[in-house]
Formats: structure tokens, sequence, C-alpha cells
């Protein structure tokens, strides 16, 4: 039994290893060998489960995705209207609908330096993922395990861009997947840039700041397109949290995320530790700069005229406008506080406007600031002479070297006065403009005559107005005695710097010629009176012979006026009140003529000359043909002809109601009109227009049009002029 019980436990032992692995006993196989088909079947259910979980998932993720609705890129159109200047430059931007600033802003108007930084720290693998970066997302699943909270969302910039398009305060893994969903499609419908896109367009920076243009203005008051390493490094910190991070609030907590950026950037080599420090030790903006405000009155003209255009393009130049623009508020220092400033540059080859200043300070009241003062109605005072003596060098009735009487004389009732109160005698016409002698304008205007002077600047577009019930135009009219704007009198001097051809005004930029232009003188005249104005005495200190130019001032001293040009651009100046109150010492020469020469000098370029017409007669007085050497002298206007009976409209009467059946001649109602005294030949004209020919007879018949009231005039040949207003029925 003792053997028995010595060997059973060895054969026991035997026994049962023997059944439970017979072919390991034969073959002479390990136990791991043996196990390996177990943990193949194991390995092959937790793939399988994987798969079908992986499969459960998208077809719940694609269900999921089905069920929203069409992502909505509204908050990516919703932008600022811009008001560009010529070569594209921010001009002026406004607000949106909702009080944000949302400027437009593409890739190519960012420093490159931005998006490698906001790529290095916000999106590493940015160009390289589809939507969503599933490094990022199990680093951030990882600290959420550590923590117990989220602490970064491992979102791409791509996440980041459907967030704002569709925003949701919550952090929530639903809005987490909703977010991962909205990426994915972004992704599928577009390319790396246009996303990219949508992220500098959308991005907050804090208050009403959206986009990286909008941010980069307000913080370092300029445009993205160059900005220093700190820059750029403190707009790539400020979206992660734009409130609590806003440099005008928390300037340190804007600093510490600064340092963040720029301690990640130089560990990705974008730039190097002396650039890294440098940029730390950069202060950081603590207050938000004012946008630019470049021509606000051309900019709200432009978008009021196109509300639906979100980039506005116009001809302006953004240099010569700001350069402009400091010039005004300069000159403004030395005058009253309610007194303003109105400036305009013109391109004379297309009539495009390169700047426009409607006044020194957009936001003064007390100057009327938002108002655009290039289109005020004023009196021009001299500023018109100039076109007195075109057309009259364009009738024949002068020439520069024609002689002129500068003495007392009368026209009717009109007694004109010089400026300085004395007379030169015998002057050339061209001296007579030269020194803005007003009694040699008259006379010239008389030989012209008032409504032929009007009607040939209507005629090529210039807007004309003259004072309500004032009757036929007398020969006030040539010394300011009607309205006009700044831009239309550039306008006129525009013509005579292009020959004599007009064309209109424009901000836009012209895209072609609509029709044939209206002309106002021939080249000949037009190159008379520039090459006289060339010879104007300059204001003091200024260089002569460089510009063409000419002064007013208007009756009380309201407005002072220059108007320059040479063969490229035309410069009107106007200074005066907003409110048309006199302004004692107020001179053309002395207070606008040195704005417009400093203007000129702003230009950055030196004038061009004028080029002589082939037909131009250069010849002294003395060998000018016979009728030119002097102006006609039939015309009775000395203080000697004062005996002359004044002129009066005898018939109708004024205020008189004529019925034109008594009047009816064959059928036709003729009615009839007499003057007395005055002197012939004698023009009738009814609301303003001829109705005859200058005549010498005193009586003459018209044909009314029809019934109602109408105010009927007559001219003699002094320039004198009576009217009555009558009703016919």
């Amino acid at each position: 039994m003792g053997e028995g019980r010595q060997t059973g436990p060895s054969f026991s032992g035997a026994a049962q290893r023997g059944p439970e692995n017979p072919d390991r006993e034969m073959l002479g196989s390990s136990p791991s060998m043996t196990a390996r088909p177990g943990r193949f079947r194991k390995l092959k259910i937790v793939a399988a489960a994987v798969g079908i979980s992986a499969i459960t998932a998208s077809v719940g993720l694609v269900l999921y995705a089905r069920s929203l609705p069409p992502l909505d890129l509204s908050a990516a159109t919703d932008r600022s209207t811009v008001v560009l200047d010529r070569e594209g430059k921010l001009l002026r931007p406004f607000l949106t609908a909702d009080g944000r600033w949302k400027l437009p802003v593409t890739s190519d108007d960012v420093d490159p330096r931005y998006l490698a930084m906001l790529k290095a720290f916000e999106d590493k693998r940015f160009d390289g993922h589809h939507g969503i970066d599933a490094l990022g997302m199990l680093r951030a699943a990882g600290q959420m395990l550590r923590n117990g909270r989220i602490v970064s969302g491992g979102s791409t910039l791509t996440m980041q861009v459907a967030r704002l398009l569709e925003p949701r305060e919550e952090r929530t893994l639903a809005a987490k997947l909703r977010q991962v969903v909205r990426a994915i499609e972004l992704e599928r419908r577009f390319d790396k840039a246009r996303i990219l896109e949508l992220y500098l367009t959308l991005a907050p920076f804090g208050g009403n700041l959206e986009g990286v243009r909008a941010a980069s203005f307000a913080w370092f008051g300029k445009e993205p397109k160059r900005l220093s390493t700190a820059e750029a490094a403190l707009l790539v910190a400020l979206p992660q949290s734009p409130e609590m991070r806003r440099p005008d609030r928390f300037v340190e907590a804007a600093r510490k995320a600064r340092g963040r950026v720029l301690e990640r950037v130089e560990q990705a080599g974008l730039a190097t530790r002396d650039e890294v420090a440098a940029a730390r030790n950069e202060p950081i903006p603590m207050a938000r700069r004012p946008f630019p405000n470049l021509s606000p009155h051309i900019a709200e003209q432009a978008v009021a005229e196109a509300p639906a255009e979100r980039v506005q393009k116009l001809s302006l130049d953004a240099r010569l406008q700001a350069a402009l623009e400091g010039l005004a508020r300069e000159r403004s220092l030395g005058l009253a506080p309610q007194v303003s400033i109105a400036i305009l540059a013109v391109d004379n080859e297309t009539g495009e406007i390169r700047a426009s200043v409607g006044g020194v300070d957009y936001f003064a009241a007390e100057r009327a600031g938002a108002l655009d003062l290039t289109r005020a109605l004023r009196s021009p005072g001299s500023a018109l002479k100039p076109f007195i003596y075109a057309l009259a060098f364009d009738n024949g009735i002068a020439h520069p070297e024609t002689m002129l009487e500068d003495r007392p004389a009368r026209y009717g009732i009109y007694i004109p006065e010089n400026f300085d109160m004395t007379f030169q005698g015998m002057v050339s016409a061209r001296r007579a403009l030269q020194l803005s002698l007003n009694v040699p304008a008259v006379e010239l205007l008389s030989s012209l005559g008032p409504q032929r002077f009007l009607s040939r600047l209507r005629d090529a577009g210039v807007a004309i107005a003259m004072p309500k019930d004032s009757g036929a135009p007398g020969l006030a009219v040539g010394l300011g005695g009607l309205g006009i704007t700044l831009q239309d009198l550039t306008r006129a001097y525009v013509g005579l710097a292009r020959g004599g051809e007009m064309l209109p005004l424009r901000f836009r930029q012209q895209v072609g010629q609509t029709g044939p232009a209206p002309r106002l003188v021939d080249p000949v005249a037009a190159w008379y009176v520039a090459d006289t104005l060339l010879g104007a005495p300059p204001p003091l200190n200024a260089v002569p012979g460089r510009i063409a130019y000419k002064t007013g001032t208007s009756y009380g001293y309201r407005d002072a006026w220059a108007v320059g040009f040479d063969r490229k651009h035309t410069i009107g100046v106007w200074v005066g009140r907003a409110d048309n109150g006199a302004v004692p010492g107020l001179v053309g020469r002395t207070v606008a003529a040195p704005i417009l020469f400093d203007a000129f000098a702003r230009l950055g370029i030196d004038p061009r000359p004028f080029p002589q017409p082939a037909d131009a007669i250069v010849a002294s007085t003395g060998h000018l043909p016979p009728p030119l050497r002097h102006l006609r002298q039939d015309v009775p206007k000395t203080v000697t002809a004062m005996t002359t009976p004044a002129l009066k409209l005898a018939f109708p009467p004024d205020g008189a109601r004529i019925d034109l059946s008594a009047a009816a001649l064959d059928g036709n109602a003729r009615l009839n009109l007499k003057a007395a005294g005055g002197s012939p030949p004698y023009t009738w004209l009814v609301d303003g227009t001829p109705v005859t020919e200058p005549q010498r007879r005193r009586e003459t018949q018209w044909q009314p049009p029809g019934k109602g009231f109408m105010r009927i005039s007559v001219i003699d040949a002094t320039g004198a002029s009576e009217s009555v207003s009558v009703r016919l029925q």
C-alpha cells in the first residue's frame, strides 16, 4: 500500500495531464501555441464589435446630419458696406444693420505670417484634415478625463467656423457633435482658402468687432496686410476669449494671451527668440482707434445711390483726400469757429473727382460739418469773370490785347465799381482779368448780353440759380449776382482746362464716354483765358506762373473763392459760413487763394503747361486786326449818358389781367408789348426766355402760347431791365 501511495500521485498526475491536452503531448506543443486560436477568436469578436459600432455610428451620424436644417451662411454674407478709393484703399466703412463692424476680407488682405501663426496656434494640421483633427480630439478628451472638465475643445478652424455660423452658448457633447457634422459639410462644400476666409470674416475680437480686418483697424489703425509679430500674436489670441481679453478693458489678460501665442510661435520656428522677446515688450493697445472717415459726404452719397452694393469703389485718391482734409483743418485754425472750408480736386481728362472735402470737420456742429458744402449754392463774386472773357473772345468781341475802358460808367441805374474803388484808365483785356477789374468785365458783358452769357453756361451743363422774382438777368450776374455750387464752378473751369469741352463730374470711375461732350467755347478762346490767368499775380510767397487761377469774393464778405487749373487737374476752394453769414475780412485773394496753391503743392506733381492752338493770334494791341484793338464804343455807358430816361415797361402794366379773346386777330391772340425810355435795341423775354430778336422799335407784338401767369421783361442796350407779372385769361 505504501508503494501504491508513492506511485499513485505521480501516475495520477500524468493521467490528469494526459486527457487535458493529448495532442500537445504527442506533438510536443507548448501551452502558448495551444491558446492562440482562442485569442484569435476573441480578437475577431472585438474587431467585429468595433466595426459594427463604427457602422452604427456612421449611419447615426449620417441620419443626424440629414436631420439638420441647411447650413445658414447669412452670417458670412452680412458684412459692413465699405467705400474704397480708386486703388482699393479704405475711405470709410459703415456699421452693419445690427451695429457691428464687419469688414469684408480675403486671405490676400492679411499678413501671411499672421495666417501661419493662426494655424500654428489654433489648428496646425488645418491643411491636411477634412474638418476634424482626430489627434486633437483625443488630446481634448484626455484633458477632460484628467481635469474632470472641458479644458480645450479640440476644435479645428473649420469647426470654429461652424460654431460662428451657428452660435451656441452651451459647451455640450451635442453641441460638439453638431460642430463636427457642420465642419465635415463645410469641407465638402468649400476649399481650404474659402474656409480660412470665413474664419477671418467671422472671428470675434471684442465688443462689436468681427473679422480680422475690423480688429486690425480698431486696435492698430491699419490694414492687416502688414502686422508686426506682436500685433499678429494679439489678433491670434483674442478670438479665443474676445470679451475677457479686450485690450481696452483687460490689458493684462490680453498680454498673457499674447505671450502664450508668442511661445507657440517660437516653438514652431515662425519667429526667432530675439523677435519674440521684442514682441513681448511691445505695448498692448489700451484704446480702440477710430475707423477711417475720409470723404464722408461723398461716401454717404455713394451708399445712398447704391445701398445694395457692399463694396463701393470710387474715383477718389485716399492719399490726396487725406492731404486736403488735413489742409482744411490746418487753415481753419486761423479762422472763426463758424467758418468752414470746402475743396474739390478733379482730373481734367476724365472729370473724375480725386478729392472732395465737404467741410472742415464732419462732426463739428458749429460748422454744420455734416453738410456737403461743395454742393451749397453761393454767390461766386468775381469767379465767373473768366467766362465773360472766354465768351467775348469766342464771339470775336475782344482779344486778350483788346483795350478796355476802366473808368466810371453807368448802365441804366446800374453803376459798377472796382473792388478797391479806383480806376486804371485804358487797360488790356488780359490785364483787366488778371487784376479782376469790375468795370471792364461789365463792359464786356454788356456787349455780350447777360442773357446770352447765362444761356451759354446752362447749355454747357453748368447749373445756375437766379434769385426768385428777379426778372430778366442784368449785368450784375457777371459780378456774382446769381447762385452756383463749388462743384458746378469747378466743372466750368475743368471745361476751360479741356479747351472749352465740358464733362460731367463723377465720383465713380469712368467706364466710357456716354456721348458727345457739350462745348462752352472753342479751344482758342479757352487758351486765351488759361494763358491770361497763368499770369495772374499769385498770393503772398507763392511761385508765379505755375497754375491758371481766379479768385472771387461775394457781396458782404460771405464767400471767398479760388479756382485754379493746369492741364491735368482743376482744384476749387470755397471758404465761408454754412449759414451764409457775413465774415469781415473774408476775401478770396487773401483767404482762399493760399489754400488753393497749397492744395496744388500737395498733389505732388509739377503743373503741366497749356499747348498753344495753331490758330491763336499772339500779337500786341497795335498788331491786332482793327476791330479787335478797342471794344465798340457805340453804346453810351459813361456818366455823360445819365440824361437818358430810365427804361420802363409801358405795357402791359404790372399785375394786369388780360383777356386774350379781346386781343385776337384772325383767330390768333396777340399781345402788344411796349417800352419807354432806355437805349435801343430792346430784347423782350417771357419767363426768362427771349421771344424777340433785339430791335430798335419800342413796341412789338407777341403771341402767347396759352393762359396763365407770366413774367414779361425787356432789356435795353445798356443792360438795364424792367419786368412785370401778368395773368392771361
